[in-house]
């Protein structure tokens, strides 16, 4: 029984960095692992979480979403301001950000995507969690988050397009 829970405990690091973020909605499913997101820009993070100072380290969700494909910058206007990312955790809670706000030349709500927190792997609030400092109270930290899913509006035919 002490075997087994040893065994148990030395593979969870090992399940966690295995562990994927799949950004959904931007065509095919793309997993992003450790190594892919450890290609992106590093950014770090903290917030007070029911009493708790995090201090937690990951990318950008702006970067991530980038990275995946979903418009950005200058290609994000008119119609696709209404696109939306939701966060799925493992356990069902779901958090949904506009893609206006998390981009960083429209919006003031930089969210991370956090790997690490007060310089541990997350646990069992991973494989991975939720980081929105501006936010007055953690209920957007969403914790456990497995998948992205990217929501994009159709958008109208050109010469039927308002430009803004």
């Amino acid at each position: 029984m002490i075997r087994a829970a040893l065994l148990l405990a030395l593979a969870a690091p090992a399940a966690a960095q295995a562990a994927t973020l799949t950004v959904e909605g931007l065509g095919a499913p793309q997993p992003f692992d450790a190594a892919a997101l450890a290609a992106l820009p590093a950014a770090t993070a903290g917030i007070d979480a029911h009493g708790k100072k995090l201090d937690c380290t990951g990318v950008w969700l702006a970067d991530l979403l980038a990275k995946a494909g979903a418009p950005a910058g200058d290609k994000l206007r008119g119609p696709l301001l209404a696109g939306t990312v939701t966060a799925m955790a493992r356990d069902g809670y779901r958090v949904t950000f506009s893609l206006g706000e998390i981009d960083k030349s429209l919006g003031k709500a930089p969210v991370l995507v956090a790997t690490q927190c007060n310089g541990a792997p997350l646990g069992e609030d991973g494989p991975y969690r939720l980081i929105v400092s501006g936010d007055s109270r953690p209920a957007r930290a969403a914790r456990m988050i497995e998948r992205l899913v990217v929501s994009l509006p159709a958008v109208p035919a050109a010469k039927d397009a308002q430009k803004h």
